[in-house]
């Protein structure tokens, strides 16, 4: 787990911008942020939650240090997977990050598939305690029910929470009928509103259609399992991946260890890794699409990092 230092939490610098590169998985995100890193002197902080996790490098899709040239991350690799991550432990670590980084003048670039990581970064999103007693009797309630009988009993007290978490996502179901029963409103109160942290931010879009999103989603997966995926998951079975409610929910690793109990075949495991992907992207972009504040740039523009650069600088010359 990240140590936090003794350096403030305040991630306020005049001269030095945060950066956000968002949008959806397999579109691009990981190369225009290395462009911007090095075009104005920054470093990655990565914001993607399963790439926190040691040994989960080929399902994550997670860069490979010879590939980083030269840029330091930040935020990967800092985890066991039988360790759980929430949002609010994360966001503490990176926000950590990100002061000592623009306090030394580097500007922190942020980039990763969790967007409500990122929404936890870069605007006001602050997080209700929590209840030991109260996690523990609705995890067993997950464990004995199901994550879609959960997903039920939320629809019942904030439809809009559990239209915006997905029914197999028991991790979520479980904290947002916590913060329910907490708090006694309701979970989507509790969400990141637009408003930044800091006004020195700025998040840049990949925009990119849907067809040819489709078509690398499916040739990264395929990639995935002839990299070496299915002995991956079989290496972190035995390091404890499925006593974790974090790690065992990351898309692809569920699928590779239906395939290994037998449930399903390689064929079934790839398809719905596939198909799993491709929902999970639209989700990525809808929620994207929303913000008013992310500049979008065209992933094949040859110009995209000279606009991303230019709007960067017009926010801090």
């Amino acid at each position: 787990m990240p140590a936090l230092s003794s350096t403030p939490s305040d991630q306020s610098s005049p001269a030095v911008p945060l950066v956000a590169v968002v949008g959806a998985t397999a579109a691009g995100k990981t190369a225009l942020s290395l462009d911007l890193a090095e075009r104005l002197g920054g470093e990655i902080v990565n914001t993607d939650a399963m790439q926190l996790y040691r040994g989960m490098d080929i399902g994550t899709a997670k860069l490979p240090e010879r590939e980083w040239r030269g840029v330091p991350h930040h935020l990967v690799d800092v985890l066991d997977v039988t360790e759980p991550a929430t949002v609010a432990e994360y966001q503490g670590w990176a926000r950590d990050v990100i002061a000592r980084l623009r306090a030394a003048g580097t500007v922190p670039i942020l980039v990763g598939g969790s967007a409500l990581y990122t929404r936890a970064l870069v605007d006001r999103f602050e997080f209700p305690g929590t209840d030991p007693a109260l996690r523990a009797r609705l995890e067993r309630d997950l464990d004995s029910f199901g994550a879609a009988a959960l997903h039920r009993r939320l629809a019942g007290v904030d439809p809009v929470a559990a239209e915006r978490i997905e029914p197999e996502n028991g991790r979520r179901i479980v904290r947002a009928l916590e913060v329910v029963e907490l708090t006694g409103r309701p979970f989507r109160a509790r969400l990141p509103v637009q408003q930044y942290v800091d006004p020195h931010t700025v998040q840049i879009g990949v925009d990119i259609d849907r067809e040819t999103l489709d078509a690398r989603i499916e040739q990264r997966v395929e990639q995935m399992f002839e990299a070496g995926l299915v002995a991956e998951v079989e290496g972190l079975i035995g390091r404890g991946l499925l006593r974790s409610r974090t790690a065992a929910a990351a898309i692809g690793y569920q699928e590779v260890a239906a395939y290994l109990a037998g449930d399903l075949t390689l064929a079934e495991a790839k398809l719905k890794t596939v198909a799993k992907t491709r929902r999970f992207a639209r989700r990525q972009d809808a929620w994207f699409r929303k913000d008013p504040r992310v500049v979008w740039v065209r992933h094949d523009d040859p110009e995209r990092v000279e606009k991303a650069v230019a709007a960067v600088r017009r926010l801090v010359p």
